[in-house]
């Protein structure tokens, strides 16, 4: 019983990652309708930047704001200058432009810092905390925790001021939003800003778990994906839910099915996304559209 807690809690620190990445899909999904393919890329060199910052001496935490507020001035930066000329494109089109954007994002990684592997600094304490044979590591409790204070946020913002009380209407119906005066423009400008903060925050998290490098999200990616698949594309609290189930199907997979172990993990949400997308295709916490015809 121990052996599959530690399992459990394992796979819940690798949710709460991809929690986050599938976090910042459903934002950009919620206000534009954009499954935005680069956003795995777009972490990845805002953790570049987190990584800069600290050689060049700067605390970890500091070099993280900074590296946060770069983020969010760069994803409102993307919305105005390549996301808004393709506004009401038709969907292939905004979807080859955020691959595009993908390819780009990753070669300018490459150029800059190069395709060479760098350690990541852990801002986490080394250690764990052991209960009826169960360790949960330090780190494990640090990445929950970030992410608990990054939902937390998001809920103040969308639940308490008039800026999120303003997004909240963008999401719901633009039209109307702007019937009252709200600046949708820049609402969603802001919807992208907010989207690469929180991306930002996964590509730290995971850094230093794996090594630095510019594929560093490609496999996250198709986690987060999975999470908002199941948790459902216009659901923040679906995008976590859903997380933390793949995070800890995952593990339980790679640990207790024999033809998987950890070779094979990353079939287990292609697999979930399948499976969500014959059965229920909003996903658990997502929203059925009803069309007047």
């Amino acid at each position: 019983m121990a052996g599959f807690l530690q399992q459990v809690v394992e796979g819940l620190g690798a949710g709460a990652i991809y929690a986050s990445l599938a976090l910042a899909l459903v934002l950009i999904y919620q206000f534009t309708g954009i499954v935005n393919f680069a956003q795995g890329e777009l972490a990845m060199f805002s953790t570049y930047l987190a990584w800069q910052f600290t050689a060049a001496g700067l605390p970890f935490w500091l070099a993280l704001v900074i590296t946060l507020v770069v983020s969010f001035a760069g994803g409102m930066l993307i919305e105005r200058v390549i996301i808004r000329p393709v506004e009401g494109a038709p969907e292939l089109t905004v979807v080859i432009v955020t691959v595009g954007l993908f390819i780009f994002v990753n070669a300018a990684a490459g150029w800059i810092w190069s395709f060479l592997i760098k350690d990541f600094p852990n801002p986490f304490p080394e250690g764990a905390l052991t209960a009826g044979g169960v360790s949960v590591g330090y780190s494990t409790l640090g990445i929950v925790g970030v992410v608990g204070v990054v939902m937390g946020l998001l809920y103040l913002l969308f639940q308490h001021t008039k800026i999120g009380l303003g997004m909240r209407a963008v999401a719901s119906s633009p039209q109307s939003a702007r019937l009252v005066g709200i600046r949708v423009g820049w609402t969603l400008a802001l919807g992208w800003g907010l989207a690469a903060t929180v991306g930002a925050v996964s590509g730290v998290l995971v850094a230093p778990l794996l090594f630095l490098d510019p594929n560093l999200m490609g496999g996250v990616l198709i986690y987060a994906f999975a999470a908002a698949t199941l948790g459902g594309f216009d659901s923040p609290v679906g995008a976590v839910v859903g997380g933390l189930i793949v995070g800890v199907a995952e593990t339980l997979a790679g640990a207790y099915v024999g033809f998987i172990g950890s070779d094979l993990k990353i079939g287990v949400p292609l697999v979930i996304i399948l499976v969500v997308l014959l059965l229920r295709p909003r996903g658990l916490f997502g929203r059925a559209v009803v069309e007047r015809v």
